[in-house]
């Protein structure tokens, strides 16, 4: 599932391709026709993101029809220049224009929703990294209270929202923390090292369009080793390297399962 640099960089991309603009929008699969027959012609006027989900919103600068993705597991956005080619059958999702179009295949949600039902999703969930308005206090609350293993926690999109998999293992990692620690047992200073990691990660994850979590010290260049060889792609030092040295000590990365993950960590460099 795609994290949540990956939902800003597109709500970035969907406004460089369109704001502005009255766009077709279609649903060549069929499963979205009636909400796209209404948008079509109407000017895509803001684009925003909080976690994992994806607001495109039409009409009025401050509109009143949103269309609210998410992309779960399977869904796929392909971004073209136009003349946009004819679209296949399963696109739930088209917009374009004269000069650019853009395809949304397999989400887990496509919906046309209105401003109360948009807040509803904002409500539900933690803070964003990524967002000018998030609250890290307000995850902390949450973690600070809680018996729940920190790695669990920032998983959970109600705690914070827009981490998974990778920046959770990769955080974790960089402060040397046992993911299997509480949560009440993480101090306010390690919190706010965490946070302000994220922070830093996710946004430079926005401007390259993928994960690297290395410190410059520990790049292939730096440290004369192979670069990363992974379909994630990026440089990382623990996530999806079960069983490899540890780049720090050498040891084993060890992986386990944990609330229906992968986690991955290394259990010299993460005692604390």
């Amino acid at each position: 599932m795609p994290e949540g640099h990956t939902i800003h960089r597109l709500a970035q991309d969907y406004a460089a391709a369109f704001t502005g603009t009255a766009v077709r929008v279609t649903s060549p699969q069929g499963k979205f026709s009636d909400a796209a027959a209404l948008l079509t012609g109407t000017p895509l006027t803001r684009t925003e993101a909080h976690g994992k989900h994806l607001f495109l919103g039409f009409g009025a600068a401050d509109p009143a029809d949103w269309v609210h993705i998410h992309l779960g597991l399977f869904g796929k956005v392909t971004f073209g220049a136009a003349p946009a080619p004819p679209p296949t059958d399963t696109v739930r999702l088209r917009v374009d224009d004269e000069t650019a179009y853009v395809d949304l295949r397999g989400p887990t949600t496509c919906a046309l929703i209105t401003d109360p039902e948009k807040q509803a999703i904002h409500d539900r969930l933690g803070p964003d990294p990524l967002r000018p308005d998030a609250d890290p206090q307000a995850a902390y609350r949450r973690i600070s209270r809680s018996r729940t293993t920190i790695a669990a926690l920032l998983m959970d999109q109600k705690v914070i929202a827009g981490v998974g998999n990778v920046y959770r293992a990769e955080v974790l990692f960089r402060h040397g923390i046992d993911p299997y620690r509480p949560g009440r047992d993480i101090t306010p200073a390690e919190w706010d090292a965490l946070w302000g990691d994220l922070v830093g990660l996710m946004r430079e994850g926005v401007r390259n369009n993928r994960i690297d979590t290395v410190r410059p010290q520990h790049t292939p260049e730096a440290m004369g080793r192979p670069p990363r060889v992974d379909d994630h792609g990026g440089e990382v030092y623990v996530y999806r390297r079960a069983s490899l040295p540890c780049h720090l000590c050498g040891d084993a990365v060890r992986t386990a399962d944990l609330a229906a993950r992968n986690l991955f960590w290394c259990p010299t460099c993460q005692r604390t």
